[in-house]
């Protein structure tokens, strides 16, 4: 029973609001919590004090922004040691929101962080509490980069102002850490409440100043971080878009190397032939000068099987193109040309005939040599296949 009270009487705390100052406590708790933590910033239960830190320090800025505790016709004197604490809100929910780890909406949360802390930076100027310059604006520093390249090529990197920011960073630097080494030595005196009005007020404005050097850094990678983003995402919507442009075909192209060289030293062969067989028989017959002209043909040569009518037709056309190739290679001049063609034909196929006539006659007249010469040519065929023994050409 007495746990049940309990615990229904810390709900009804719990929905009781907040003072300004406890939303200010718990936020920066958290925010310390979260900043030492040796877990992983992607830890579910970091994510979670995040976010509820996040929440707390919103509705701290929104009753800041009610009261008006700050303006821009005061002094920093002006401001009251209590309320100092409270320029310190844009800071933390910069640093937080910094912290957030959802990848899709990263670009949103730097963006945001970058306001908070310009904002911070802002209300620091106003006041004078430390000499700085303040950073561009996304805005102003967008439109550099579109200005340059309209005027034309980038300009070479302007050496003494980079000596310039490289000093500046050092000199914070430095700052930074004299602010929290004196800040660790009144921080104890401060937590247990027995500090005077005077060191709380230096604790407060050196957490101010701590923090001016820590967005001024925060907000220069955050530009370049944005830069990054920018790129990223403009390439994922090229990449998404599909190619609608077609690459035109390739058109044939011959080198003029080899052209040239076809025409000078011929297709890489000795030579190709210029006429069929049939188109230099019409033209011998055109001449009444063919080769077998006049000479009565024989009963036995009119009836001999289509093979030896092949056989002799093989025959003459490869005679034919030897003797072509043979021309071409020894290049005649032309008047010789037709002359060496006929007498080369002529006389090999005269030959032929009167080889295959003297068989015929010697088969008409029972002739035992030639009976037996080709019955043992039948026989060396039946064991012997077609090409046997041709090794020359691998058959």
């Amino acid at each position: 029973m007495a746990a049940a009270e309990s615990t229904t009487m810390s709900l009804m705390q719990s929905e009781e609001p907040l003072k300004l100052s406890d939303l200010l406590d718990r936020g920066w708790k958290l925010f310390e919590e979260v900043d030492t933590t040796n877990e992983p910033i992607a830890a579910t239960h970091i994510q979670v004090k995040i976010k509820r830190g996040i929440t707390q320090l919103e509705v701290a800025t929104r009753m800041v922004a009610q009261l008006d505790l700050f303006s821009r016709n005061e002094d920093l004197e002006e401001v009251a040691t209590t309320d100092l604490k409270y320029l310190l809100l844009p800071a933390f929910l910069g640093a937080l929101t910094m912290k957030q780890v959802n990848l899709a909406k990263r670009l949103d949360h730097v963006q945001i962080a970058r306001c908070y802390f310009l904002d911070f930076l802002k209300r620091c100027k106003e006041y004078n509490i430390s000499k700085f310059e303040l950073p561009k604006t996304i805005e102003n520093s967008a439109d550099i980069p579109e200005e340059e390249s309209a005027n034309g090529p980038p300009k070479p990197p302007d050496l003494i102002a980079m000596a310039t920011v490289r000093a500046a960073k050092i000199e914070r630097y430095k700052q930074r850490k004299d602010t929290e080494a004196k800040l660790s030595e009144i921080k104890a005196a401060v937590d247990s409440g027995q500090a005077d009005d005077e060191i709380v007020r230096n604790f407060y404005l050196l957490n101010v100043r701590k923090w001016i050097a820590v967005s001024l850094e925060e907000i220069e990678s955050i530009d370049q971080e944005i830069e990054i983003l920018t790129k990223m995402d403009v390439l994922k919507q090229s990449s998404a878009e599909p190619l609608h442009s077609k690459r035109p075909p390739m058109k044939p192209f011959i080198l003029t190397k080899d052209a040239v060289q076809a025409r000078v030293f011929g297709a890489g062969y000795p030579s190709l032939p210029t006429m069929s067989v049939d188109d230099w028989y019409e033209q011998h017959r055109k001449k009444n000068a063919l080769p077998d002209q006049g000479i009565p043909r024989s009963a036995g040569r009119v009836n001999r099987d289509v093979n030896s009518v092949l056989f002799t037709v093989n025959c003459t056309s490869i005679v034919f193109r030897k003797t072509q190739m043979f021309i071409n290679h020894v290049l005649y001049p032309p008047c010789l040309i037709h002359q060496i063609q006929f007498v080369s034909l002529s006389e090999d196929f005269d030959a032929e005939e009167r080889e295959q006539e003297e068989k015929e006659k010697r088969v008409e007249n029972d002739d035992e040599e030639a009976l037996q010469k080709a019955r043992d040519w039948d026989n060396w065929k039946d064991t012997h296949r077609r090409g046997y023994g041709n090794r020359k050409n691998m058959g």
